[in-house]
Formats: structure tokens, sequence, C-alpha cells
């Protein structure tokens, strides 16, 4: 009989628009479509029973779709119609090619993913006044009007230095090869469990991002922030989801208990991944 497939659509991708009939058709050739639901953030409530989740967008579409479907616990398969395509690791031929086995009985290649959780508290209390969850990163942003910051970092309840600069990158391993890399991080290989912290243009030259396990527990006391009411330092998840956060705020981010099961393509691996859409240790061209 095959899987039941809950199928999450990103309307604005004109790639997902055209390709959605033959998707439709290949879920009811190898299995049942349980549910069909655009790619937003309304709440999918927990009667919809599913055994695979399809999304059609890019890597931005996947972030938010995971977040959205994390209490599901269910597996979700990324089809990539968006530009880089990292965590939507198919795109549409390789989905066609691996259908059979994705929807129907076949053994699934899974990658267990843990969020990020991030919450504030501001000074004096203990309660968190927000929590919100990341896959790929939580990053500390100076923002408007975009003078230098400062945060105080503790690790484990361990005080550290301050950074001063443009904020700072607390990212997973499977995060590591976005906002992380560009601001000069490491790559991490995504089978580990880590957590990296790199500032945005520290106002040092000594200042270099480091890699922590997985169970460490970053806080970073907001000591020096841009006002609110120009736009302001803030808090972002994942590029998708913001709180602003004033000066005395506490940043706590941890491994969170939530996690999100990716699919992975069986006809690709994560260092050709890195070789083929990020080039990496590509040689300068002679060429021109």
């Amino acid at each position: 009989m095959g899987r039941s497939v809950l199928l999450l659509v990103n309307h604005h991708k004109p790639g997902a628009i055209q390709a959605l009939d033959e998707v439709r058709k290949l879920i009811g050739a190898h299995g049942v479509l349980a549910d069909e639901q655009e790619a937003n953030g309304e709440p999918i409530g927990t009667t919809v029973r599913a055994d695979l989740i399809v999304v059609l967008g890019g890597d931005g579409t996947i972030l938010a779709q995971a977040r959205r479907c994390a209490h599901l616990d269910v597996p979700m398969v990324g089809i990539n119609f968006g530009n880089l395509g990292y965590l939507a690791e198919f795109d549409f031929a390789a989905f066609r090619r691996q259908a059979g086995s994705l929807i129907g009985d076949g053994g699934l290649t899974l990658s267990r993913r843990a969020f990020l959780q991030a919450s504030i508290l501001s000074e004096g209390e203990v309660a968190p006044r927000f929590v919100g969850l990341g896959l790929n990163d939580a990053v500390i942003t100076a923002g408007p009007p975009y003078r230098m910051i400062e945060l105080e970092l503790t690790i484990n309840g361990e005080s550290g230095p301050t950074i001063r600069g443009d904020g700072v990158i607390v990212s997973t391993a499977i995060g590591s090869t976005g906002y992380n890399v560009s601001a000069g991080g490491p790559l991490v290989s995504p089978e580990l469990e880590s957590l990296s912290v790199t500032p945005i243009a520290a106002h040092s030259l000594s200042f270099r991002p480091v890699v922590l396990p997985g169970s460490a527990v970053v806080e970073l006391g907001v000591r020096r922030a841009n006002r609110s009411d120009a736009g302001g330092t803030t808090l972002v998840l994942d590029g998708q989801v913001d709180e602003p956060t004033v000066q005395g705020d506490r940043i706590r981010i941890e491994r969170s208990a939530q996690s999100i099961q990716l699919v992975r393509n069986a006809e690709s691996t994560y260092w050709r991944t890195l070789m083929r859409k990020l080039h990496w240790a590509v040689s300068p061209s002679a060429d021109g």
C-alpha cells in the first residue's frame, strides 16, 4: 500500500506549482496522499496522520516547515525548487527516480537533527519572555542604527569573553554551511552533535570561532544594544523568526529536546554536496 503522505507546497515557487500534478500522481501511484497544505506557518493539527512529509520549496521552506512539523516526529523529504537546495536534498528528477522507495515500502535513510532552543530572559526575571526553535542557527544581530553591540559570553555557566562587534552566530552542525560559514565559521560534519559560536565582525584580531559539544549551554548577556525604536538588536532564528532584545536581557541557547528526521538522498553524500553546491576546496580558475 505504501506510505501515507502529508504534502506541503510553497506556492510562491513557480517550479513547485509546475511539478505539483506529477508529484500528486507519484504519491498516488506508490502510496496515499493523506493531506495537502500550503507551506506556511499555520499549525498542523495532531489529527493529521502521515508516515512521510513531502515539502516542495527550497531550503528556507524546509527550515520553516521543520519547525512547523517538529511535534509530528515524521520523516521529511525536501524537494528543491529554490536556489542552493542544501537541506532540500532532492531535485525533482531525483525524487521522480526514487519515488518508489521513498513513498512505497522501501527503506529510508534518515538523519535526525536536533533543534536549537533559544530563550530570552529580561533582567531580573527567571521565566523567559520568549522561547523559539531554530534548526540552522540562532543569531544575535546588532540591527539598526548599526552601532557596535556588546555581549557577555558564558559557556556552561563559566564566564567567557565580551564580544564587541556586530553580533554572534550560534549554529548547529547542519547549519554550519549557512550564515556561520559566510561569517568565517567552521564547516562541521552534520553527523556531529555540536554548536559553533562565531562572532560577526568582532572588534578583535584574536576572537576565533569555537566548536562546542552539542550538550553545551551558551548564554549571552546583552550589555550594549541598539535602540528597539530604530529596529534594534534582535535575536533571529533560521533567518525567519525574530525577537527584539534590549540591554540587560540574557539569551540562553541550547539543544532542544525536539528534533526532525530528514530523509537523505541515496544518490548523494554530504561531502559530494559540499563540493558540487558550495564548491568546497575548488582551485582558483585561470580562465579569463
